[in-house]
């Protein structure tokens, strides 16, 4: 991607930006440097204040009194937007009721995520996280201003004034004044570089129920997603892609896709074949009747068995160690008993509500607005300009609220971007292209969470406790041929793959770590919660087996080798509790027959969470009944939001861990829709019950660490249930019949 790497070094010009926001929006607009000498930084970590000092935006406030929070990630559902605002509306006093969002422009310079290096995006349970001293220092800094104009105004110490609920006051002479009235004023006040934080005991809004934001127009239909785009003069384009990944096209016969009612062209682009249209039924039913011969000589054609064949046989080999102490081989030797397992993990698509789409116009001027749920907009702005031939300034992406994503739409190469830049230019930019994916589309387009296969062994002494551990995995590297992987591969060893196992907090005493990266053609991408998806099941339920081969109580086993990571132990210790773990059904395994408890601990994304799982089988009908989380995701910004982004996740992979799967046979993908890769519906639903940790540690994120521990819980409370093991994913229910 060297035009794209190029682009990307090529950012609009924040002094620009902010000279012409400030004139055409009549607002206080607080820019200020953020940083600077003083700020405490953890020793070789990022820079979460803000960095050295740049001019930043993050607020408006108009005469109307109203407050608009400049959003820089993507809202796909996660409520970011709520979290968010309600920091900086905190510090600043805001009235809640006059709180407002919008999303940012791209802008790496100014909206930079201080934990991805200098790019605007969103991933990683991240959003929160980094924002969160960043947003402070704005609304501080912001209240600071209109308290100064204030003083100025009204000729009293600046000491002597309040701010509360949108309205500064001065007692002494009853003198009060909404922020509207002040944000003029304000605006010429010198920015404080240092501006006081509120301490704990004094945040409002922080920490509380505030309603979110974006519910009202979710509801009433108001919100406007990507797909609802409709420019003037705007045309649909749908493509015929290759049904193998990496198939290329040889040749197109168009005549009758050109004669179907609606059409308006046929054009060959570098993906496939685009049919656009006047409107999406009719660029779909024109591609029905395409004629395209497909170029497979450098494409995927093996079916997934083989592959997962392949996979296996390589595991018979060493590979690159990425994580290393005592001899863990030597230490099986000696072992009293000795335990091994294998995990295999499919293909799985996203699947997210709403599908892949984006809308590109081309200006009279020769810029271009895109319009998409952005989530990496650096890179997609990089793309979009790369694929168009002009300079990443004359490309203005308007980010859109996003109906799910879970890592679709943060695609390292921007595909479906590109593929819309690509009609584009195609077709002169003649009318603005709305490029729409359908639900097949989207679930046969790739960019899956990876096959990974787990093998795993490990020994126990007399008593039970464990001596030694080998645990050697297979998958395809996300990052390996990214514009991530200088960041996130050293030594041929991609971070993402290995996360939560490589550097698990259990106290081995002898452990090996080894990875092969797969080569298979199949693209790959971050699913809900990355490697922590497949580590946390292989690290959990084989914890799990160890600690009933030692004859202990699976909760006490893991607080055993849990003493040096007490934010995790307390976890598991709160989640045991809640779900009443002392009081479960004593029978086979753990449980009685055909009802068990189940328990995992995963730590992700700086956040850790522990889930008990009850469940009721009963042949090979599985029934999860009850999901009691623990979670400590630090300071808790808006506690509902943690609770239903942890119910969610529920929702979201409970049926990747009952069924789903994303199978090729010959190299073409089987799965095209719900019908046949089915979500997780209501009446699946179990009760779920989130408790929150008390903290005063920096917040993390939520939205993917509820992922990972779903299905170890799921696993070991079948187990409890049944007596058998069921590692791999989705669960092999069939292997239940009988019990």
């Amino acid at each position: 991607m060297p035009k794209v790497r190029q682009a990307l070094e090529t950012v609009p010009s924040r002094r620009a930006f902010l000279g012409g926001v400030a004139a055409t929006t009549g607002a206080l607009l607080i820019g200020f440097n953020l940083g600077g000498p003083r700020q405490a930084r953890a020793a070789g970590g990022p820079d979460l204040t803000g960095g050295r000092p740049q001019p930043n935006a993050f607020v408006r406030i108009a005469a109307d009194d109203s407050v608009t929070v400049m959003i820089k990630h993507l809202d796909m559902g996660q409520g970011n937007t709520t979290g968010l605002a309600t920091i900086l509306a905190d510090e600043l006093d805001a009235d809640w009721a006059t709180v407002r969002t919008a999303f940012a422009p791209a802008d790496a310079a100014l909206y930079n995520n201080l934990l991805m290096g200098p790019v605007q995006g969103t991933g990683g349970s991240t959003a929160i996280a980094n924002s969160w001293l960043q947003l402070r220092r704005a609304g501080a800094a912001a209240r600071a201003m209109l308290v100064a104009s204030a003083a100025e105004r009204w000729t009293v110490p600046a000491g002597e004034i309040t701010v509360s609920n949108g309205t500064v006051r001065h007692a002494a002479s009853n003198r009060q004044a909404r922020f509207g009235e002040l944000a003029e004023a304000a605006a010429a006040q010198p920015v404080p570089q240092e501006p006081t934080l509120k301490q704990p005991g004094q945040w409002t809004l922080i920490g509380t129920k505030v309603p979110r934001l974006d519910s009202t127009a979710k509801t009433d239909g108001s919100a406007t997603y990507a797909m609802d785009i409709r420019r003037p003069g705007q045309v649909t384009a749908v493509v015929l892609h290759a049904p193998r990944f990496g198939g290329v096209v040889a040749a197109v016969n168009s005549k009758a896709a050109r004669a179907m009612p609606g059409v308006l062209d046929v054009v060959t682009i570098p993906t496939g074949v685009a049919v656009i249209a006047k409107d999406t039924w009719s660029a779909m039913k024109g591609r029905e009747v395409l004629e395209v011969t497909w170029d497979d000589s450098g494409a995927e054609t093996r079916s997934s068995d083989a592959i997962l064949a392949e996979y296996r046989e390589r595991l018979k080999s060493p590979g690159l160690v990425a994580s290393r102490r005592g001899d863990a081989g030597g230490a099986i030797a000696g072992a009293a008993k000795v335990l091994e397992a294998e995990f295999t993990f499919p293909y799985l698509a996203h699947a997210a509500l709403e599908p892949l789409n984006a809308t590109i116009e081309r200006a009279p001027d020769g810029t271009y607005d895109v319009f998409a749920g952005c989530q990496i907009q650096t890179i997609e702005q990089a793309v979009v300009a790369a694929t168009l031939g002009v300079t990443t300034d004359k490309v203005r992406l308007h980010t859109q609220w996003a109906g799910g994503s879970f890592g679709r739409r943060a695609t390292p190469g921007a595909d479906y971007f590109a593929e819309t830049a690509a009609i584009v230019k195609a077709t002169g930019g003649k009318a603005p292209v709305h490029l729409v994916w359908t639900r097949e589309d989207d679930m046969a387009g790739g960019y899956y969470r990876p096959m990974v296969v787990h093998k795993l062994r490990a020994g126990l002494d007399a008593a039970g406790a464990v001596v030694g551990w080998e645990h050697r995995m297979i998958g395809k590297s996300i990052m390996i041929g990214s514009p991530f992987e200088a960041m996130l591969v050293k030594d041929g060893i991609d971070s993402t793959s290995i996360e939560g196992a490589s550097d698990t907090p259990y106290a081995l005493p002898a452990y090996r770590f080894e990875v092969h990266n797969a080569r298979e053609g199949v693209p790959v991408l971050w699913w809900r919660s990355v490697g922590h998806t497949h580590t946390a099941q292989a690290m959990e339920v084989f914890v799990d087996e160890l600690a009933h081969a030692a004859g202990a109580d699976p909760v006490a086993y893991r607080l055993g080798m849990l003493k040096s990571a007490p934010r995790l132990s307390g976890v598991l210790s709160l989640a045991a509790e809640k779900a009443g773990w002392a009081a479960r059904s004593p029978g086979k395994a753990d449980g009685g027959k055909g009802h068990g408890f189940g328990v995992a601990a995963h730590e992700s994304f700086g956040s850790y969470v522990a889930m008990v799982a009850e469940v009721t089988t009963e042949g090979a009908k599985v029934k999860v009944n009850r999901i009691v989380a623990a979670v400590d995701v630090g300071i808790a910004v808006n506690p509902d939001i943690i609770r239903a982004q942890v119910e969610g996740a529920v929702g979201f992979a409970l049926s990747s861990v009952l069924r789903n799967r994303i199978t090729l046979k010959d190299g073409v993908v089987q799965e095209r829709n719900f019908d046949t890769y089915e979500p997780t519906r209501m009446s699946e639903m179990p009760v779920v019950e989130v408790h929150i940790m008390p903290s005063t540690a920096a917040p993390t994120g939520i939205g993917e660490p509820g992922v990972p521990v779903i299905a170890p819980a799921i696993s070991n409370a079948v187990f409890a249930a049944t007596g058998r093991r069921l590692r791999s994913l989705p669960l092999d229910l069939d292997g239940l019949k009988g019990v």
